[in-house]
């Protein structure tokens, strides 16, 4: 398959209210429920771009900055960043909006990985992705190496095959000073 589709063709925009069935104990959406949220979001704009049924592959780490409080509205952005043989990063932004208050925060960032499969669950080529915008480009470009090293983590790849990664960390020349 060597069919393009621009990274914006997969946008993806999702507003949730916060409702107390999604709250913990301190009136705070749960964590469990946001990364629901982040997945059906993300989930979405994979499908969008490579129009196959998506599978979550993985989900880079989630940090809780800002906790999310009840009745806030929260917007999940999603988009698919770079695209690899038959796996897409996905790249979501999350805000939480106060709308009395008239308070909007940016609360989460996470890339979530997903695989386009057939009816038979076998992975399928997907399309590339093509980068327009400044802030796409730079996350085109940074997909390699986040994809590296989500793959050394899990065993998937050794480390000493991760070029992109050492290049970030001039592994290469550290060893012909030694």
């Amino acid at each position: 398959m060597t069919k393009k589709r621009f990274a914006k063709q997969s946008e993806v925009i999702m507003t949730e209210m916060v409702l107390p069935n999604d709250t913990n104990t301190l009136n705070n959406l749960m964590g469990g429920k946001l990364m629901h949220w982040m997945d059906v979001v993300a989930a979405i704009a994979a499908q969008k771009h490579s129009t196959r049924i998506v599978v979550t592959a993985s989900a880079d780490s989630i940090s809780f900055k800002h906790p999310i409080a009840l009745g806030n509205v929260v917007t999940l952005k999603a988009k698919v960043t770079r695209a690899f043989n038959s796996s897409m990063e996905v790249y979501i932004e999350v805000f939480a909006e106060d709308i009395p208050a008239n308070k909007k925060i940016t609360t989460h960032r996470a890339f979530f990985t997903f695989v386009a499969v057939d009816q038979g669950g076998r992975p399928i080529e997907v399309p590339e992705v093509e980068p327009e915008t400044e802030e796409e480009i730079e996350l085109y470009e940074g997909a390699l190496r986040r994809r590296q090293l989500r793959l050394v983590l899990a065993k998937r790849m050794d480390p000493k095959d991760a070029v992109e990664l050492k290049s970030i960390f001039n592994l290469d020349e550290k060893k012909e000073e030694n």
